[in-house]
């Protein structure tokens, strides 16, 4: 996917001073569990707040999202590049979903660069590489890391990798550039697929 114009304007230090920002998502406070989650039984319990608001596993990833007031950016982000009806499909999707915090530690005006009607092609995909096919869960990204021998890598929409470790018993993403993000809320299961709550933005290769 070609970036537009305008976007691939951007300054290589304000690229660079994106990624950095990137990297400073910190691993969640809460003590992380060290053991491998366990599979969600046919009789899971209900799914966490995210927010504070109730997520309806009967519930699409795109009404989900709009109802929680933490995903504020990424549904207004989800909607200007087109793809909030995407996340409303049959799916199944995952999606590795920023908070606002998140997105606030990027660079100064470079989020609102890319909201840019010039930049939506940018735009989506920085959002597609938050999306894998699929449903994957906590368990799942656990098993696969082990079979992996400490480490999963997950090829994502936008067709750019994400690797994922469990250090320490968080769980950890890496994007193409080094820049971490990890998991706070995990397994917030959807209609069409799931949703784990990140506290950093992935960048995959834009220029």
């Amino acid at each position: 996917m070609k970036l537009s114009r305008t976007f691939s304007l951007m300054t290589a230090a304000g690229l660079l001073a994106m990624t950095a920002s990137a990297i400073g998502a910190q691993a969640p406070q809460a003590t992380p569990t060290t053991a491998a989650p366990a599979p969600a039984p046919a009789n899971a319990a209900p799914n966490p707040p995210v927010g504070g608001a109730i997520m309806d596993a009967a519930r699409p990833i795109g009404m989900n999202a709009a109802a929680a007031p933490n995903l504020t950016t990424l549904v207004a982000a989800a909607r200007a590049a087109d793809l909030l009806s995407t996340l409303s499909g049959p799916g199944p999707y995952t999606v590795f979903a920023p908070t606002n915090e998140a997105f606030g530690r990027l660079a100064p005006g470079n989020f609102d660069n890319l909201m840019k009607p010039a930049n939506k092609a940018a735009l989506a995909k920085l959002l597609t590489y938050h999306i894998v096919p699929g449903t994957i869960t906590l368990y799942d990204l656990a098993e696969r890391i082990k079979d992996g021998g400490g480490t999963a890598t997950l090829t994502t929409v936008e067709g750019e990798p994400i690797a994922v470790t469990n250090p320490g018993g968080a769980f950890l993403l890496t994007d193409v550039n080094g820049n971490k993000s990890y998991i706070e809320t995990p397994d917030v299961h959807q209609s069409n697929g799931i949703v784990h709550v990140v506290n950093g933005v992935l960048v995959p290769k834009l220029g």
